[in-house]
């Protein structure tokens, strides 16, 4: 069982991580909350791991840190909902984000992550509500909605419209509307962090 890699960042293409731990690189699969925690190219980092062994493929699964992997150990446990919509749900919202809506039943907010249908979302509830109840987040409702969760995922650049073209599929929208939406808000000098901000908003 792998529960760690540290190593150099090879190659970052969101969501998709390459790091070399002493020659051997693994490919890792990210959020973009942990993907664009990661450091450059070059530098040193370490990510924890969710490892998926299936017939056909042997999977890596990244974090930043422990709370992350285990709200996505909680996720796909639920009925319906794979590694992949896992991923989407941690990419559009941080955790804690994440439980407050599940704690608040909040269904409107998650309905608008991508891939995430109303019956998905009331799933989500009914079934994490009782496990999430004691991570420690307080349930007042969130202020500013999804435009705040999508400033606070987004701290961190990444670089241009191919990146942001491959963060909005990540996130489970189609290459035709990813790269409609990202043509629509492109400008010459933003960088991708910029342009998937704008194309959410755009889209949601």
């Amino acid at each position: 069982m792998i529960g760690k890699l540290k190593g150099l960042v090879e190659e970052k293409n969101a969501p998709e991580l390459l790091i070399d731990c002493g020659g051997v690189c693994y490919e890792v699969q990210m959020p973009l909350t942990s993907f664009y925690q990661l450091p450059e190219v070059g530098q040193q980092a370490a990510v924890y791991i969710h490892f998926v062994v299936r017939e056909d493929a042997q999977l890596l699964y990244g974090f930043a840190n422990k709370t992350e992997r285990l709200l996505f150990r909680q996720l796909i446990k639920t009925n319906g909902v794979g590694p992949k919509m896992a991923l989407t749900v941690l990419s559009g919202m941080s955790a804690e984000q994440f439980v407050r809506c599940v704690i608040n039943e909040d269904s409107t907010t998650l309905v608008k992550l991508p891939g995430v249908g109303k019956k998905t979302a009331e799933r989500l509830i009914v079934e994490l509500r009782d496990r999430l109840k004691d991570w420690g987040v307080e349930v007042a409702p969130q202020a500013s909605g999804v435009g705040h969760i999508i400033d606070d995922v987004f701290e961190m650049p990444a670089s241009a419209f191919d990146d942001a073209v491959s963060a909005l599929i990540a996130l489970g929208y189609t290459g035709v509307q990813a790269n409609k939406a990202i043509k629509k808000v492109h400008k010459a000098d933003m960088g991708s962090e910029s342009l998937i901000k704008e194309a959410l908003r755009a889209m949601l």
